[in-house]
């Protein structure tokens, strides 16, 4: 890692702290109905029978439907490469051995891009759309969700990407998954923020406070 990226790295720590620190005075500042309500969600919600059930069960599927698409998707490109290249190959004279040959490295590549660019596309929408469901199922208000979700998808999309770009597949995998949970966390921040400066500038009238419109429970 160069200075200044080790630099810039200290810059968004120091950032972070001081963001989290202030949406927590916030939080204590609003109140615990007015506050946040996602980022709960745990292993043991799972289990409870009810909701808690059904919303892993709706992870799930979305997983396995996002997968399915993900292979419908290299699976085409693969064709479409291996005929183009097998064409090709075939149009330059070569024996139907080594067109064959030529068509499969083809096929292999186009696959491997392909699923790659399936990841990066659907991999944040996933994260995204879970979180949004996530702060619903805690009785968030929809601005909180619309919020978080959008800090999730931005910090994925971000951190995969500068993972990527100096560790590779490895990077953008552990990059996304540390992008999707610091820029949720980030989101959460600022709504708190936020909510606590609308308390501040409505204290001075002397009213209790109430959510915005548009800060409604799901």
């Amino acid at each position: 890692m160069t200075k200044k990226k080790r630099v810039h790295f200290l810059l968004a720590l120091v950032a972070i702290y001081g963001l989290s620190t202030a949406a927590e005075k916030c939080r204590e500042m609003v109140g615990k109905e007015a506050a946040s309500k996602s980022g709960q969600f745990g292993i043991m919600d799972c289990l409870d029978g009810g909701t808690g059930t059904v919303a892993c069960m709706v992870k799930e599927g979305v997983k396995s439907y996002i997968y399915s698409i993900k292979t419908t998707h290299a699976e085409i490109a693969s064709h479409l490469a291996k005929e183009g290249a097998l064409a090709e190959a075939v149009s330059q004279g070569m024996t139907a051995k080594d067109a064959t040959k030529e068509a499969q490295k083809a096929a292999a590549k186009a696959t491997k891009v392909a699923s790659r660019q399936a990841e990066h596309i659907l991999g944040p929408i996933v994260s995204s759309g879970w979180d949004l469901f996530e702060t619903f199922y805690f009785r968030g208000s929809i601005t909180e969700g619309l919020v978080r979700s959008s800090g999730t998808l931005v910090g994925t999309y971000l951190v995969g990407f500068l993972g990527e770009k100096s560790y590779r597949r490895v990077g953008y995998f552990v990059g996304s998954m540390l992008g999707s949970w610091v820029g949720g966390k980030v989101g959460v921040m600022i709504y708190d923020l936020v909510n606590g400066v609308q308390y501040i500038l409505q204290k001075p009238q002397q009213q209790p406070y109430q959510r915005p419109a548009g800060h409604d429970e799901f």
